[in-house]
């Protein structure tokens, strides 16, 4: 077992960060310094996310950047291969673009990548005659008034450009154009486009030809912003498909939906599919309406009688209880207003099936709507913190320079923290996601999964509330503060508690919170859990952790620490901090209870 200086090593690491998470601890104080170190001395774990965080695994590029890197791939395939540029734009389009393969094809076969391409080795002339046939319209003109292409086939220049124009309007499919014969398989080159297109034509062939740089290769994605014409190039292996475009929207590169972590892209397909489909419309009728006994369509009802009758052309009438013809009732059943046929049918049997499909599409009903609607104002909140950074970096940050007496350089915390709350909403919105699909036979993943969550809400509520409420102090002081410091200090803490808590909570996740044992109830789960080992803590200074399957408690009691679930280790406070109810040591950050310490 750890020594007791070990033990209180460890509450002096941990209790720092909860002074600065729970806003409770005077900064003013001759530890102010002390304090505001936390921020800039992270443990070993938050220097390991730090590193992590700052590794891009991908790179913006803008449409100057493509245009650039696109001549440079058919410059570079031109002088290998030595042909001329249309040729080896050609080249590149067939194979995608891909510098490499080209070579590769035309190295090992010439003769067959220029059969399959559609490039002659040498131009064929057009016959020497004085007038010549079109091949589209069969009228005869003058030698100077058509125009053939490699391949030598005429045409004339009227036919050409309809040619030309038809394609150019049906899609990025001109980029492929081939001679209007019908047995000839010769490429139509850029340089014919710009002979023959019109300038509205040619700049609809410019943007095809860029777009399919970049859609066309396997490493380089649009950004799918609205509007943005940005591209991303992408370095395959990476750990994270989280990207983040230059107009600041964040998407998930596998599935090119908002980025999403810590929820999978097969999870958001569901989710999405689910928001938009008529599954949730069937389980409301279900929950909330019976059908019409005659027409059998679904009807809801909207007043206290129980007597309805159906919509015309059915007009059927029948009791809402029992479903029975109205006209089979009376005094006998109790009367109009309270049918006990119903009751007696229950008793029989007669509407168990009925009753439980209805309950059941009910439950399911409340549980999805449980988690869209948090879902959903995760996704406001976090629309209404990108409109608040927008404003304090246009207007907001001025203001409060000019008031508190500060440089804007010095103000670039408070950005930081509405950058960190907009990626924190986005962020908790998922984990709703994800705990509606976790399934329910896992309690001790679920437990463990909704304690996590609503520290995560906990955490980010506090954030959220000192950037927006706290902050606004300040911009409406007409001098300067003397503890403006103090809100700096503390809301850098704060930022960097949050984000560091919310790396670890995806982590924990993307894993599928696999150190929890997986069990159907509380006395078969892992004991070896703790919120400190899925969230990458560590027990102290020295590294070292004691396990709660060393104690000598029962298996239930056991759990029931390992979970958090129970009132009796619940975090309790004590002069500001956060103390455990069984060993009143005072708890870590977020008010995680002491299970690496209380044994």
């Amino acid at each position: 077992m750890d020594s007791e200086d070990d033990m209180h090593d460890a509450h002096d690491v941990e209790s720092l960060d909860d002074d600065f998470y729970s806003g409770d601890t005077p900064m003013g104080s001759e530890d102010g310094d002390a304090e505001y170190d936390f921020v800039d001395n992270e443990s070993e774990d938050s220097e390991d996310v730090t590193s992590h965080r700052q590794q891009q695994s991908y790179t913006i590029l803008s449409v100057s950047d493509i245009r650039q890197r696109q001549e440079e791939d058919i410059h570079r395939v031109s002088t290998v291969l030595s042909i001329s540029r249309v040729a080896a734009c050609v080249l590149l389009r067939h194979y995608k673009w891909s510098v490499s393969r080209v070579h590769d094809e035309w190295f090992a076969d010439e003769e067959n990548v220029r059969k399959v391409v559609g490039l002659l080795e040498k131009p064929v002339e057009m016959p020497n005659a004085r007038e010549l046939p079109c091949g589209i319209c069969f009228e005869s003109y003058s030698s100077n008034e058509m125009t053939a292409a490699a391949c030598g086939h005429p045409f004339c220049s009227a036919c050409w450009r309809g040619y030309v124009g038809t394609a150019i309007s049906d899609g990025p499919g001109c980029l492929m154009l081939r001679c209007p014969d019908p047995s000839c398989g010769v490429a139509v080159g850029e340089d014919m486009i710009r002979m023959l297109a019109s300038d509205e034509d040619k700049q609809k062939y410019s943007r095809y030809l860029l777009r399919s740089y970049i859609e066309d290769n396997r490493k380089t994605k649009w950004c799918p912003a609205p509007g943005c014409e940005f591209a991303v190039e992408f370095v395959m292996g990476s750990s994270s498909y989280d990207v983040t475009c230059n107009c600041s929207y964040s998407f998930c590169w596998n599935c090119t939906e908002e980025a999403h972590r810590p929820v999978d892209c097969a999870t958001v397909a569901k989710w999405i599919l689910k928001n938009c489909a008529e599954s949730e419309n069937m389980n409301w009728i279900l929950a909330n309406s019976k059908p019409c006994p005659k027409c059998k369509r679904p009807i809801e009802k909207n007043q206290g009688c129980m007597h309805i009758t159906c919509t015309p052309p059915c007009k059927f009438e029948f009791c809402w209880l029992c479903l029975g013809a109205w006209s089979e009732h009376g005094e006998r059943t109790g009367g109009f207003y309270a049918c006990n046929r119903y009751e007696a049918a229950k008793q029989e049997g007669a509407y168990d099936e009925s009753e439980r499909r209805r309950e059941m599409a009910k439950n399911s009903l409340e549980r999805y709507t449980h988690y869209y609607e948090r879902w959903a104002t995760n996704q406001s909140s976090r629309q209404k913190a990108l409109a608040d950074l927008h404003s304090m970096q246009n207007e907001k940050l001025e203001k409060l320079s000019d008031r508190q007496s500060q440089p804007e350089s010095q103000l670039k915390f408070i950005i930081e923290a509405w950058l960190q709350i907009v990626e924190c909403r986005r962020v908790l919105k998922w984990t709703y996601a994800y705990g509606y699909y976790l399934l329910e036979n896992e309690y001790a993943k679920r437990q463990f999964f909704e304690y996590l969550q609503g520290e995560a809400e906990a955490g980010l509520e506090r954030l959220h509330q000192c950037a927006e409420k706290e902050l606004q102090v300040y911009l409406e002081a007409e001098a300067p503060t003397k503890d403006f410091n103090y809100f700096r200090t503390k809301l850098a803490g704060l930022t960097s508690v949050t984000r560091n808590y919310f790396e670890n909570l995806v982590r924990a996740l993307e894993t599928g919170l696999r150190d929890v044992g997986p069990s159907g109830n509380q006395a078969n789960a892992n004991k070896n859990t703790s919120p400190k080992s899925l969230l990458g803590g560590k027990g102290g200074k020295s590294g070292k952790a004691k396990v709660i399957g060393t104690s000598s408690r029962s298996g239930d009691e056991a759990w029931t620490m390992a979970t958090i679930g129970l009132a009796s280790t619940a975090p309790t406070r004590t002069r500001g901090r956060q103390t455990c109810a069984r060993c009143a040591n005072s708890t870590g950050r977020f008010g995680l209870c002491c299970l690496l310490l209380c044994d």
